[in-house]
């Protein structure tokens, strides 16, 4: 039908997709060749090609009609309706003409606006001008409904937001292409509905073809096909092709890491009523109650910032604990339903596989396409000695999969074409959520990113040049979003009840030189032995690298020191190691007491909270771009012995730092007293339950009994943060009180003081400081010594209840 008619001679070709369109489609015909004939000079040779969308009414006919009148209309008709994506896939398709333009059946934009797209194209050297109804110049001639024009910008604000930032209107149907890239788009498209538009505006922005946007007169038509809700469907078609884009390289890579996270839990996952990390100490009682006390201030709306479960009457302030709001809100259905325990074990398990896909995904992005290099890279930075560590209780620390998109958003403002507004704004969003995931380890990746900026800006100083003002810029704009969505729950977090000011973590917090060149307890080549020692406990071996990676990291750092970004994460690893090892150190095997550069830190605001430790956290994903670095080097390597020498170091720096899978113990038995509820018989509304010994960070199985039980009581005591003395310095636990502390040391010692009535009048102060309504003496160490102890506290006997002592208040 077409001929051999030459791709050269035809210099415009117009695509008409038409679906039940008998009504309207000859007056748009007739439109469009008036136009196109009355300057035969400005457009050449030109074909008009409809594509009948398997209409069911007479829209094939009324082209053949056409057709017969005006040669140069060709009607290609299909089989069922597909929908607009596919009608104008194939009229693209079997165009010719240097230029295509894209116009709807109903004319809404009319044909003489091609005069002004032609005109634009060929000014700006563009690829494609498309008309916009929403740019600044535009025209709406006839209006849609209020209800249905808002609905309509509402989507089309969202597709831009996720999909096509900068374009003003992605929707509008006239478009006018080149003709080679217009066919080479849509040969790659692959929706069929309405998306295709965007779809196709994605194309030319991934292959940097410049588009131009040209306010155009639109008018509302009659009987238009397109709805409000087809916005939401173009939102849709665009996540199945996202879902359909994914590799399947990068699926393989993300099932591994999750794989790899079950594997490393597979103790918890195999008994969730009664496993229990072994060296977690007393945090998974304590990370279970978070998640526990979230979700029922959430179901009973109450404030999830506080509560009086603990610490009675004074409360704790969650804001200023580590609850992870950002996952235990949402996960609040999990928790009723399953209990916090299933809620913990998915934290960990899935949020460590999800950092190690977020790395994974930054990686590839700009590290490193070569995917398997990729891979090796974020699989130590997820999978390293000080997050398997902190996996033991932190889970603040192992879900990071934040940090990896936040560093890409912020890299993404220094890039040639950056889009201030956009990525500031998203930006500032994502920072806000990580507050509520974890303060503590944004603070420490914005120091890790500060060290590479400064680093990288030192080796290329025209790059910092060129960067520094849109970096600000949008820095700018993303602190002036994050901070009025967080300045209440920071407010509460500083301010409000319960808030306090730093935190005593004592001494030795800082990492021993040593310690770097150590293996982690939980690594394959290490041992509790040679790691214990050298950190505070088994959940912060912040360090712990080993002397075979830090050689290996040497190695690579000189062989690829002709790269910027080398000698960058370089730096910020030496720099975060440095910082790491506190206020003072001891250099190994002497006498010699130096000052650490974290001095200048230690008593700035938030700084003083930090474990100095944990910047050694930084190291892991500047070793991990060194490895993918080395790895994609390998992989390029032609020489066969030199790719097998290589990849024989990266095993053996490797092999002695794999993790190995957290041991698990036996959790004891709930008592009796509060797995069956006999404790509703001795508290009322705003009374607490005393413990004896009361629970603290040392020992918080209560915490687990109040979880147990459904959190029908309130404990005297706890385990958390709080304030502590007129400063409000920051300690773990309740305030001691004489009572507390005696009973702590009888369970120490077992044995018991003499007790007078001094010590009976402090007891009933602490009790009605506590508002207890009832003592419990559950099975423990030096039980007997304890009970004597209460005894003589409260001048009577105990009541054996439910396999506990209960003393009735």
């Amino acid at each position: 039908m077409r001929g051999d008619r030459a791709v050269s001679v035809v210099d415009l070709s117009v695509v008409v997709p038409a679906y039940n369109e008998e009504a309207r489609l000859r007056p748009t015909l007739d439109a469009i060749c008036a136009h196109l004939r009355a300057e035969p000079g400005r457009w050449g040779e030109w074909e008009l090609i409809v594509v009948d969308d398997g209409s069911t009414d007479a829209t094939a006919a009324v082209a053949r009609e056409a057709a017969a009148e005006e040669p140069r209309i060709q009607l290609i008709s299909g089989h069922g309706n597909r929908g607009k994506g596919d009608a104008l896939r194939r009229g693209v398709l079997a165009s010719y003409g240097r230029r295509v333009l894209i116009t709807d059946a109903d004319l809404a934009t009319p044909i003489e606006e091609l005069d002004h797209l032609d005109k634009q194209l060929a000014a700006e050297d563009s690829a494609a001008a498309i008309g916009s109804r929403a740019h600044p110049g535009a025209r709406i001639e006839v209006h849609q409904r209020r209800s249905r024009e808002w609905l309509g910008r509402l989507g089309n604000r969202l597709i831009r937001a996720v999909a096509v930032p900068g374009v003003h209107d992605t929707q509008c149907g006239f478009k006018l292409l080149e003709g080679e890239r217009a066919r080479a788009a849509f040969a790659e498209s692959r929706l069929d509905g309405w998306g295709i538009d965007v779809e196709i505006l994605r194309v030319f922005h991934r292959q940097g073809w410049p588009v131009t946007e040209v306010p155009v007169r639109w008018s509302h038509q009659p009987g238009s096909k397109v709805r409000p809700l087809d916005y939401a469907r173009v939102l849709v078609e665009l996540a199945r092709l996202r879902a359909r884009g994914l590799r399947r390289a990068d699926l393989a890579v993300t099932g591994l890491f999750l794989l790899a996270s079950v594997l490393l839990y597979k103790g918890l996952w195999a008994d969730l009523d009664r496993g229990y990390l072994a060296d977690a100490g007393q945090d998974q009682n304590q990370w279970e109650w978070f998640f526990a006390v979230t979700a029922d201030n959430v179901s009973h709306f109450r404030n999830p910032l506080f509560t009086t479960l603990q610490n009675n009457p004074d409360g704790v302030n969650l804001m200023a604990n580590t609850v992870m709001l950002g996952l235990s809100v949402p996960l609040t259905p999990v928790t009723l339903l399953l209990g916090p325990t299933v809620t913990w074990a998915l934290v960990l398990t899935l949020g460590l596989a999800a950092t190690a896909a977020a790395w994974y995904w930054l990686f590839v992005r700009r590290v490193t396409r070569n995917r398997p290099a990729a891979a090796l890279g974020a699989a130590f930075a997820a999978f390293a000695p000080p997050m398997v560590s902190h996996g033991n209780a932190h889970p603040n620390f192992l879900a990071l999969f934040l940090i990896p998109v936040i560093a890409d958003r912020a890299l993404r403002l220094a890039d040639p074409r950056p889009r201030i507004a956009r990525d500031g704004t998203l930006l500032g969003l994502l920072a806000a959520y990580q507050i509520f995931l974890g303060e503590e380890p944004l603070l420490l990746a914005a120091m890790g990113m500060l060290l590479f900026a400064l680093a990288y800006a030192a080796v290329r100083r025209d790059v910092a040049r060129a960067v520094w003002r849109p970096l600000l810029r949008g820095l700018g704009v993303a602190l002036a979003v994050c901070l009025p969505l967080v300045a209440f729950p920071l407010g509460w977090q500083f301010f409000g009840p319960q808030s306090y000011t730093g935190v005593l973590h004592g001494d030795n917090t800082g990492n021993s030189p040593l310690a770097f060149l150590q293996f982690a307890g939980r690594s394959l080549a290490g041992s509790d032995a040679g790691a214990d020692p050298l950190a505070m406990n088994r959940t912060e071996q912040n360090a712990f690298y080993g002397w075979p990676l830090i050689a290996l990291a040497a190695a690579i750092a000189v062989r690829l020191w002709k790269l910027a970004v080398v000698k960058a994460v370089t730096f910020t690893a030496l720099a975060a190691a440095l910082l790491s090892l506190g206020v003072r150190f001891r250099i190994p095997y002497t006498d010699i007491v130096l000052t650490g550069p974290w001095r200048a830190l230690a008593h700035q605001p938030l700084f003083e909270s930090v474990i100095e430790s944990r910047v050694a956290m930084v190291c892991a994903p500047a070793l991990g771009v060194l490895l993918a670095l080395a790895a994609d080097r390998l992989a390029a390597t032609p020489v066969r012995l030199h790719r097998a020498v290589g990849c024989a170091a990266l095993a053996a720096a490797l092999a002695p730092v794999l993790p190995t899978p957290y041991p698990v113990r036996e959790r004891p038995e709930v008592p009796a007293f509060f797995a069956y509820g006999a404790y509703r018989g001795y508290v009322s509304e705003g009374e607490s339950v005393v413990t004896v010994p009361l629970p603290n960070p040392g020992s918080a199985d209560a915490l687990h009994w109040q979880t147990s039980s459904g959190l029908g009581f309130s404990l005297a005591g706890g385990y958390f943060n709080g304030p502590w003395g007129p400063d409000r310095i920051g300690i773990y636990g309740a305030v001691p009180r004489h009572t507390s502390n005696l009973l702590d040391d009888v369970r120490a010692t077992g044995r018991v003081p003499q007790l007078g009535p001094a010590w009976q009048a402090q007891a009933r102060h602490d009790l009605q400081a506590w508002r207890a309504g009832v003592v419990v003496l559950p099975p423990t160490y030096h039980e007997q010594a304890l009970y004597e102890t209460v005894e003589k506290l409260l001048g009577r006997p105990g009541e054996r209840v439910a396999g506990v002592w209960v003393w009735d208040l």
